[in-house]
């Protein structure tokens, strides 16, 4: 049965936002009191989130599909609908998001590091926060918006100072066991781990983690056996210890010729061409051990490889190796540059950026003109068009943005097709000039005269003209932080 997974492909969506409500507040005496429609509620996120209790991706292996709650929908009496609670996925250390397409989305190191995979949706705006001096009654209110959706790979690269590397059965485990605290499962036989080992070592006032890296075989760097799917497990190790076996069986090796073809095989795999090396000759306990050492050593030495000499089973050497990995490591880590403090880059859009985009394109039924942006785009979702009113302040907001001047110049024609958004959601409609104008063939919109007494025509007059002189507001959005322009 499978017990580590460090590699999944994984589908999450966040929670759709509520929808707005549209509602009058009705009391005794005063049956239309003015509009209460209360906004939805946020859809919750989908957040990675390091935890260094977690120490493999098998979860999401058995279950690779993750969502986010919902928001609640507004009610009357201005009451707001509840958000959607954010579904937190603990990850290991050392995890790296990236897309379908190899893109590194988040490299999620140390404990605590987070990553919003999945941005959940906007709720509707309701009717009363809608309302404004030049619409008092809206009829209508916002949708939620849907959250997104998106298909990520986890990728888990083990997070040590120290990898150790070589042929199945050199006697990795073996020495990682007797270096640290850790206890890999070890066998008699030749066989290779199936898992990353990690263990702590403390030599002097050195602290440093160390990590038994799954055997590796010629042609590992392209698939075979299992070095491929580990190879990521030594990136981020400062020091590469090569563990030779010079007891092994098998007639047609020796410790050379397994640190070369080692070697080749990380050559290939690349990255890791500036890692200090360290070579342990392993069971020299064993009396041919021993010679076959000794016969290696100036070879190796020659090369400009360290080399220690050890046994895991007589625990011969490991005191020297393990201070001189630890000498390594601190020049390693002293060698790194000290982080800088985070710098938030604020980049302001250009001043004539209209927000929006429109291109031109034919198809079977003559000219197509797309309008993509992000305000068109979510208004678009954000509009009910089974209501008239809901449509009419679309078409409003669209005006004031400049879509209707921007189709102009475009060269769009009347009955020309305009779509707004993406071929898989857009909304396509024949354009018309008036489209500009039609929310006020509805009348003043959102407005009620039951809610008020009648007025003198000349007090009606006086107000249209202070409302045609009257500067256009920009749509109030909560979640943008702007006010009137």
């Amino acid at each position: 049965m499978t017990t580590f997974v460090d590699r999944v492909e994984l589908n999450v969506a966040a929670g759709t936002g509520g929808h707005g409500c549209a509602s009058v507040h009705r009391e005794k005496f005063k049956p239309l009191g003015g509009p209460d429609g209360g906004n939805g509620g946020r859809g919750g996120d989908v957040i990675f989130l390091v935890d260094q209790s977690v120490t493999t991706l098998i979860d999401y292996h058995h279950h690779p599909h993750r969502k986010a709650t919902n928001g609640k929908p507004g009610e009357g009496g201005n009451r707001s609908g509840k958000e959607g609670q954010d579904l937190v996925l603990s990850v290991p250390d050392g995890t790296v998001v990236l897309s379908r397409s190899g893109e590194v989305l988040a490299d999620l190191v140390g404990h605590g590091t987070s990553f919003v995979a999945a941005q959940g949706g906007r709720g509707g705006l309701g009717n009363a926060a809608l309302a404004s001096a030049r619409r008092k009654a809206p009829g209508f209110a916002l949708l939620g918006e849907p959250g997104e959706v998106r298909d990520v790979v986890l990728e888990l690269k083990t997070v040590a100072d120290v990898a150790l590397v070589g042929y199945p059965s050199a006697g990795k485990s073996s020495l990682i066991s007797v270096l640290s605290a850790a206890k890999p499962k070890i066998a008699d036989y030749p066989f290779t781990t199936l898992i990353p080992n990690l263990g702590v070592v403390t030599a002097g006032s050195t602290t440093y983690t160390i990590a038994d890296v799954p055997g590796l075989i010629p042609g590992a760097s392209q698939g075979k056996g299992l070095g491929l799917e580990f190879l990521r497990h030594v990136e981020r190790c400062e020091v590469l210890v090569h563990v030779l076996d010079t007891a092994t069986l098998e007639s047609e090796r020796d410790p050379v010729t397994d640190l070369d073809v080692i070697e080749a095989e990380l050559s290939q795999y690349g990255g890791l061409e500036n890692r200090p090396r360290v070579v342990v000759l392993n069971k020299t306990d064993v009396p041919d051990g021993q010679d076959l050492a000794d016969l290696v050593r100036p070879d190796l030495e020659a090369r400009g490889y360290r080399v220690y000499e050890v046994s895991a089973v007589s625990r011969a050497g490991l005191k020297e190796l393990s201070y001189a990995l630890a000498r390594i490591v601190a020049e390693a880590r002293a060698a790194k540059p000290q982080q800088e403090a985070t710098r938030t880059v604020i980049r302001p859009k250009a001043v004539d950026d209209a927000g929006f985009t429109i291109e031109a394109e034919e198809n079977e039924d003559g000219p197509l003109f797309r309008v993509r942006g992000e305000k068109p785009e979510r208004w678009v979702r954000q509009t009910d068009f089974t209501n008239d009113e809901a449509v009419g302040y679309l078409a409003d907001r669209l005006s004031r943005l400049g879509v209707e001047e921007r189709l102009k110049k475009s060269g769009a024609r009347p009955g020309d097709t305009v779509a707004i958004g993406s071929d898989e959601d857009a909304v396509v409609f024949d354009w018309e000039p008036a489209m500009a104008t039609g929310a006020e063939m509805l009348g003043r919109r959102g407005e009620d005269h039951r809610f008020e007494a009648p007025r003198p025509a000349t007090q009606r007059r006086r107000e249209k003209e202070a409302e045609r002189s009257e500067q256009e507001y920009e749509d109030f959005d909560p979640f943008s932080g702007a006010g009137p322009a």
